[in-house]
């Protein structure tokens, strides 16, 4: 599903939207050297390992849905998917203020709407009953291994939602997680695969959210890393 809308996804970022995609591109370049936002810096690489990376799981997110993505740095895959998917409500969870600052200029010069940025840990900010359970998507990339990851993303995701996470090869994390995905009121896991030209294979894995995460979780004081479930 995902490599057979690998073209369609370039078409979109090397042509109606080249614009967005190049002046992110700048934005990244300008902030880079203050922020630290991308240890990638050359434009070719940019555009596949950061921008086609984020669009290939645009099939994923459901129509109109509220996504909560955690860590999101320097807004992978968020903003990209933002720019293909209007239709897509986001908030941005990152705990370091530098690069909430560039996720708000980013949203601004990029004429984004309905993106909102907040700058929390997600193990605390999963507390708060404005967010807890409240979105129909959590997504991350490169934030954690998949079992400490689905504790800071499942509880943001409301029953009927999903949790997706960008991933290279996952099928370890995968089985690794199995516990933790069960505890945290997942059920139905799906793995979907595809390679992204010189940035080799990619991974998208998605858990199916079938029950209210109980109260105990997200742990917090670091648990979550230090003692994964």
């Amino acid at each position: 599903m995902i490599s057979e809308k690998l073209e369609t996804y370039k078409n979109m970022i090397y042509g109606e939207k080249r614009d967005v995609f190049f002046r992110f591109y700048e934005l990244l370049k300008e902030y880079n050297a203050r922020f630290n936002l991308t240890s990638i810096t050359e434009e070719s690489e940019i555009f596949t390992k950061h921008f086609l990376d984020s669009v290939a799981g645009e099939s994923l997110f459901k129509k109109n849905a509220s996504v909560a993505e955690i860590g999101s740095g320097a807004g992978f895959p968020s903003l990209p998917l933002k720019i293909v998917r209007p239709d897509l409500k986001f908030t941005l969870v990152e705990s370091t203020g530098k690069k909430c600052e560039f996720l708000r200029v980013a949203a601004k010069e990029l004429a984004l709407e309905n993106v909102e940025i907040v700058n929390a840990r997600a193990e605390e900010l999963a507390r708060d009953a404005r967010y807890r359970e409240k979105f129909d998507h959590c997504c991350a990339r490169a934030v954690a291994r998949l079992n400490t990851l689905a504790e800071y993303c499942v509880p943001f995701i409301k029953k009927g939602g999903s949790f997706i996470a960008y991933k290279g090869d996952v099928a370890e994390e995968a089985e690794e997680a199995k516990r933790a995905l069960k505890i945290l009121g997942c059920g139905r896991t799906k793995i979907f695969s595809c390679q992204l030209e010189t940035a080799g294979k990619r991974a998208l894995f998605v858990a199916d959210k079938t029950s209210s995460t109980p109260a105990l979780y997200p742990r917090g004081n670091g648990k979550e890393r230090k003692k994964p479930l």
